[in-house]
């Protein structure tokens, strides 16, 4: 049991707002999939990090405008 605690585990990117992206299907805290969510426990440190490394590069993704009061006026 003492191993478990000893492990150099990847530390989860959760910050606690869990919100799933309607579109992009990402939640807006941590930018991982419900997929990746869900199996983020079993995951090996290396695939961990590989997932890690890939978050930064989905935040534009949530980015994107829908349009607002802008798009609402434009009408």
């Amino acid at each position: 049991m003492d191993d478990l605690w000893k492990r150099d585990e990847v530390e989860s990117p959760c910050i606690k707002i869990c919100v799933i992206h309607p579109a992009e299907r990402l939640c807006t805290g941590c930018l991982r999939s419900i997929d990746e969510i869900t199996v983020w426990s079993k995951l090996s440190p290396e695939a961990r990090r590989a997932i890690m490394e890939e978050l930064p590069s989905r935040a534009p993704r949530l980015k994107k405008r829908r349009g607002g009061r802008a798009a609402r006026n434009a009408q």
